[in-house]
């Protein structure tokens, strides 16, 4: 596995919701990528909140294009994000197969941390060859 770092500014707005509950929230996500990963993403987000405090989950998936340590292309993530009563869990990980031009064959899941209100990204990934 080789091991990419970088900072990243993510824009969220809201969208339309599917469902009429609402506890539902969906939303478009833009962000760009710095540092070994470089180019941006667009994707979606659907949430629900529930009603004890700090307990929710997400949904996402996102089309990343740009260069990965030089190597060019795009990928997919999906990500699947639970808070229990403030304490969360992330899993963020590449669409199988999903990979272009110089990544496909990409395989990998990413770490993303906030501090101090930056958002910065480890992404553990694989390229066959």
């Amino acid at each position: 596995m080789t091991l990419a770092r970088g900072p990243f500014d993510v824009k969220r707005a809201p969208l339309p919701a599917y469902a009429t509950d609402p506890a539902f929230g969906r939303m478009s996500l833009d962000k760009v990528f710095e540092g070994d990963l470089i180019g941006t993403s667009a994707g979606e987000m659907l949430a629900v909140g529930s009603a004890v405090q700090g307990s929710a989950a997400y949904v996402a998936l996102e089309r990343v294009t740009g260069a990965l340590h030089g190597r060019r292309g795009s990928f997919a993530l999906h990500h699947i994000g639970v808070m229990t009563r403030g304490a969360g869990q992330l899993a963020v990980g590449v669409v199988p197969d999903s990979g272009t031009d110089e990544l496909v064959g990409l395989t990998g899941a990413m770490k993303i941390e906030v501090v101090d209100g930056k958002h910065l990204y480890e992404f553990d990934y694989q390229l066959p060859g």
